[in-house]
């Protein structure tokens, strides 16, 4: 089984690139490439990914990502990706993470973060080449890098 953040990398994804407008068939979407996965699991990373239904002219309604057009996201997207370039390494202490990142990168990927939301991260506080991020109580690690690779998805492989 592929594992949450792929998941929700795709449904976004699909949401994105078409006019899904049930969840039955955006499950079958999910299953024809490969994710296995029940209508409930589907339901939880709909709320998590915040996504919506707004009407469309011929289909009714249709599931949309907030504050994401085509457009913008592909841009922002290519934009957030090139900050990974700029993350070097991340270790934690307690419900704290540091970021070290190349000069001049930390603000930039920080404010990323924090327009994300991701609920796993409270906040951050950046420098010019390190990052303290704040994550919830009971979080675990792999949590908070599976949240981070949502929210910038070059940095797989990287954490």
């Amino acid at each position: 089984m592929k594992k949450k953040v792929e998941r929700q990398l795709e449904i976004r994804k699909i949401i994105l690139n078409g006019k899904v407008h049930s969840q039955e068939e955006l499950l079958m979407q999910l299953r024809k490439n490969g994710f296995e996965l029940t209508q409930a699991t589907l339901s939880r990373d709909l709320k998590v990914l915040q996504v919506a239904k707004v009407p469309h002219p011929t289909k009714g309604y249709i599931y949309t990502v907030p504050g994401a057009e085509k457009e913008e996201v592909s841009s922002e997207r290519n934009r957030v990706n090139f900050l990974a370039d700029g993350f070097k390494d991340i270790q934690f202490s307690g419900n704290l993470a540091v970021v070290k990142t190349s000069p001049g990168y930390a603000n930039s990927i920080a404010a990323v973060i924090d327009k994300a939301e991701p609920w796993e991260i409270i906040g951050t506080v950046a420098g010019d080449d390190t990052i303290l991020l704040i994550q919830r109580e009971g979080i675990a690690k792999t949590d908070l890098v599976n949240a981070l690779i949502n929210v910038m998805p070059n940095l797989r492989g990287k954490l």
